[in-house]
């Protein structure tokens, strides 16, 4: 356990500490700057915390509650999660929390009424406090961890109740929504927050996946040696031969796998196309990607 343990610290990598430093800074600046001062929330543990920051004592800070209750939530995912996610969570949630304290109660920058880049303006601060704190969470879970404790508890428990870990998230962002609606007796801010959520999301996938989103291939094709040979000359990587058999022809056939870009689907499509304009060609999108294709 301990040998295992060791091994496990020793992939700890000190790039990513700065990376998640800068991550949690970035999430604080969306959140403190242009969701709080309106009232508008983010989503999560985080939308949690800001709504309790609001109803209770001004002693109790933002930074206490993203603290007291995510630090747990980490911690109780710490065997399924691995403790290498878990430092990285943990940092970055302390990161973010700190960074939340100087911004509201050190630096001479006024947060308590207004955005001081957007003003009152609420459709302004939810497009890009979403857009921001999404860019900070997003780069926490590019760099190995998370920056709100929901995600781990979906993980943990989605199984359990029979759904996906995206569907349990919304359910608890709806009811926090909800829960807002009713206390504070408007719609309106939740309704915006909806906005941030949605902002958010798209940060985080951008951020996550990136612009040049993976795309597999899949071309069943009579003609294999020379659509490879052409795919390989356009593109220079691997190429992978799958052998397979018509279900009602009983001809044998290749299944050509290949791995590209967004940008060189249609490439793709015409090169197959000119050379087996009977080819059958499928197009999925790949969640990532390990390990290195040959190179020409």
């Amino acid at each position: 356990m301990k040998n295992t343990l060791k091994t496990q610290l020793r992939t700890l990598r000190p790039l990513f500490f700065v990376l998640l430093l800068a991550a949690g800074i970035i999430n604080a600046v969306g959140v403190t700057m242009f969701l709080s001062p309106v009232h508008l929330y983010d989503s999560g543990i985080s939308g949690t915390s800001m709504l309790l920051w609001q109803i209770t004592p001004e002693a109790y800070t933002l930074s206490l509650f993203l603290l007291v209750l995510n630090v747990p939530l980490f911690l109780f995912g710490l065997k399924k999660q691995g403790i290498v996610f878990t430092i990285y969570s943990l940092w970055a949630v302390f990161v973010y929390s700190v960074a939340s304290y100087v911004i509201t109660n050190i630096l001479p920058v006024d947060v308590s009424t207004a955005s001081p880049f957007a003003g009152k303006d609420l459709l302004l601060c939810a497009l890009f406090g979403g857009l921001i704190s999404g860019i900070g969470s997003g780069m926490t879970i590019r760099f190995g961890g998370a920056i709100d404790g929901i995600e781990v508890m979906a993980v943990i428990f989605a199984k359990r109740l029979g759904l996906t870990v995206g569907t349990l998230v919304m359910i608890y962002n709806v009811l926090l929504y909800i829960a807002i609606g009713i206390l504070f007796r408007s719609w309106v801010l939740p309704l915006y927050s909806i906005i941030t959520y949605c902002a958010a999301t798209k940060a985080v996938d951008f951020i996550v996946e990136g612009l040049d989103k993976a795309k597999s291939a899949m071309i069943v094709t009579s003609r294999p040696d020379d659509i490879s040979e052409a795919l390989s000359e356009a593109f220079g990587r691997g190429i992978t031969h799958i052998g397979a058999r018509g279900y009602y022809s009983g001809a044998d056939q290749t299944i050509i796998y290949f791995v590209v870009n967004r940008f060189q689907i249609g490439r793709l499509k015409a090169l197959v196309t000119e050379i087996d304009p009977a080819a059958f060609i499928t197009i999925s999108e790949v969640s990532d990607v390990l390990g290195r294709s040959v190179q020409k």
